[in-house]
């Protein structure tokens, strides 16, 4: 099945469609979602992709992300790929968003208007082992440690994420 990506200008107007990999080899600026889950506690539940994803195999990263695909909001497209990747539901509130562009090795590039949902979750996590192999709840103190001792364990967005993200919670929660 030929998945499509949402084109869009800086301002996140849509401006066409295009095979999702493609958008990738051009390094077009295309819609996109990162969902961050919390826990009670105030943890954040990060996810260890798949080693079979096609970039990024292996990394942590925050709960969930993805693209709307074409006809689909923002909202939810962000539900759609929590339950698909993570197994469960929960609402999620839009934070903010972001652009950032970021190559691979491997000849793609991220370069994505990229919009921040938050929820919170307590309940079982039954994960989708072709997009996620480990996940775990972890402080925000916990996750500037270990970015600090190895940010080559990360994802490229959630390494600009995450500070916003601590940004928001501090600011929402204090």
């Amino acid at each position: 099945m030929t998945e499509l990506v949402i084109l869009v200008n800086e301002a996140d107007e849509e401006i066409g469609f295009m095979e999702k990999m493609e958008a990738h080899e051009k390094a077009l600026l295309h819609r996109a979602f990162s969902v961050f889950v919390f826990n009670s506690s105030g943890e954040m539940l990060l996810q260890q992709r798949a080693s079979e994803k096609y970039h990024s195999a292996n990394l942590w990263t925050n709960t969930c992300c993805s693209h709307p695909r074409p006809g689909e909001s923002v909202a939810q497209a962000a539900n759609r790929r929590l339950k698909e990747e993570m197994g469960f539901q929960t609402p999620l509130q839009k934070a903010f968003d972001f652009v950032y562009k970021a190559p691979f090795d491997n000849g793609l590039t991220e370069y994505e208007f990229d919009h921040v949902f938050i929820g919170t979750y307590e309940g079982s996590i039954e994960m989708n082992p072709s997009e996620v192999q480990a996940h775990a709840f972890r402080s925000f103190d916990t996750i500037e440690t270990m970015i600090q001792a190895q940010p080559a364990q990360f994802t490229s967005w959630f390494l600009i994420a995450f500070p916003k993200v601590k940004a928001w919670w501090q600011e929402k929660y204090r």
